[in-house]
């Protein structure tokens, strides 16, 4: 062996021993289970711990860890030390300890870095003042920006009319991401009149999609450099919402308005930051919405019998409230006649049901003991997560029978909304969550469902639908955790205008 191979060699061997006492280090280092606290699962992986495993398939990960540790188990990811509260009767008493059990900052600094603003604890009572905005979200407010989301779904469906004279098919995904997306771009946002609007918000559209695909990376804290051109399309997107670009926007909403309002009285707030800002709250608005409707709208198409229910329900709306169906009529629903279609309700819930993925967290502010039901206590350290996970509950063959079939009137009982459903004999007080809970319950749900409903009346109104390929759709896990899981392929679907 020559001197050279014999260098290399001891390199080699050097290494490996570096990596060796590096891994020793960390594993004599790691956390250790006290008195009082969940059994602990630390993994083998330095401060990865069982973060791949987990985001492989969280759900099949904590249904499995659930069975060898109980109801409450702490887990190492990424750094994080996590403490699932599985059993949905104990979620309660989570929900309520907002004081130990903090929620916002967590979210300011999460979302600080993702959308790219300053953290909102740089500015007096910013977060209070934001979060009083939702109140534009519900109410008479809510009344007035779901007409305005009404009426521009049927502007884009009229378009969309002139071009489906005979049979027209596309790809189910993106004919959803284009109708929600410009439906509530311009409901929120309004319109610049000088321009080609469907020109200029399918260009915001298409760089939506790009950031969105590398979001969860920045959920994780992967840094945005290592994320190749995220960065540039991020900034190109906020630069859309600079002051001097919206200003050419006509009939925008009430809420974007007191953003606007409440961002420009905050003077050390950039230009820049105030649009990041905007962005945020765009992403929050469709980010979560647009695949919801798509699952709303698959699960229909895949169900004849449930989309033969769900449209005689509107249509007997319609006739009864002597609207007519078509191209060239106008229909207006008031909330008191949207929340009187049940079976629409039930579907969408069972929708969002099957497809929502959302990890509610709250952090410990202090060493604190959780007391549960049944006088059972967990010790918890400052600094760690709690999270409940609903997906569980939704997927539970003791709440919903057979909870892997859809089952478009599961939440409906004798004619009438479904809201008692049981574990082991027992009432449950929460037993569908796609909207989060408590203090971090999303602000905008109402309109949410609004804005999904009014799409699906329009869509079933207007036009004859089926699905041109047969294949089965699963979830993408990509988003595991972060709210409504995306497909994980698109399906050719066709419509036409329907006969009358």
């Amino acid at each position: 062996m020559g001197p050279w191979e014999l260098l290399q060699l001891c390199t080699y061997g050097l290494a490996i021993v570096t990596a060796l006492l590096l891994w020793a280090a960390c594993a004599r280092g790691r956390r250790r289970r006290r008195t009082g606290e969940p059994p602990l699962i630390n993994g083998w992986i330095p401060f990865i711990g069982k973060a791949l495993t987990f985001r492989k398939d969280a759900f099949k990960f904590l249904i499995s860890q659930q069975r060898k540790f109980g109801d409450v188990f702490t887990v190492h990811i990424a750094g994080r030390y996590i403490t699932f509260i599985m059993d949905p009767f104990q979620y309660v008493y989570v929900i309520r300890n907002s004081k130990q059990l903090e929620f916002y900052e967590f979210a300011d600094k999460m979302a600080s870095r993702t959308f790219g603003y300053p953290s909102l604890s740089n500015f007096p009572n910013l977060n209070e003042n934001l979060h009083r905005i939702y109140q534009y979200l519900q109410g008479k407010p809510l009344d007035i920006i779901s007409d305005h989301m009404m009426k521009n779904l049927q502007h884009i469906f009229e378009w969309k009319c002139s071009q489906a004279t005979d049979w027209k098919t596309e790809k189910m995904y993106k004919f959803c991401s284009f109708l929600m997306f410009e439906a509530s771009f311009i409901t929120l946002y309004g319109r610049d009149p000088a321009a080609d609007g469907h020109n200029v918000i399918s260009e915001i559209r298409d760089k939506f999609t790009k950031f969105d695909a590398n979001f969860p990376y920045l959920v994780a804290n992967i840094p945005i450099e290592l994320l190749g051109v995220t960065k540039k399309i991020r900034k190109e997107l906020i630069h859309h919402f600079l002051l001097r670009n919206m200003a050419k926007w006509m009939g925008g909403s009430e809420v974007i308005q007191a953003r606007k309002d409440t961002l420009e009285k905050y003077e050390l707030l950039q230009d820049y930051d105030k649009a990041a800002h905007h962005f945020a709250f765009l992403w929050a608005s469709v980010g979560n919405t647009i695949p919801a409707t798509f699952w709303a709208m698959y699960y229909l198409l895949r169900h004849p019998e449930a989309l033969a229910v769900v449209r005689d329900e509107i249509d007997h709306l319609l006739q009864s409230t002597g609207q007519k169906k078509g191209p060239g009529y106008t229909i207006h629903l008031t909330r008191e006649q949207l929340d009187n279609l049940v079976y629409l309700e039930s579907a969408l819930n069972e929708s969002l049901r099957m497809c929502s993925s959302s990890m509610n967290i709250r952090i410990s502010q202090e060493d604190y003991i959780l007391k549960l039901g049944g006088n059972q206590e967990v010790s918890l350290r400052k600094g760690d997560w709690i999270a409940l996970y609903p997906q569980i509950l939704h997927m539970d063959p003791e709440v919903y029978e057979d909870p892997e079939v859809y089952k478009f009137d599961r939440y409906i009982e004798n004619g009438k909304k479904k809201t008692t459903f049981y574990k082991g004999g027992r009432k449950l007080k929460y037993f569908l969550m796609p909207f989060g809970s408590g203090i971090s319950m999303c602000p905008g749900r109402f309109f949410a469902m609004n804005e999904m409903k009014l799409f699906l009346i329009l869509f079933l109104a207007h036009f004859d639908i089926e699905l041109v390929e047969k294949k089965p759709i699963g979830l993408n896990n990509s988003r595991m955790g972060l709210g409504i899981l995306l497909p994980d392929s698109d399906i050719a679907f066709r419509y036409k205008i329907r006969s009358f």
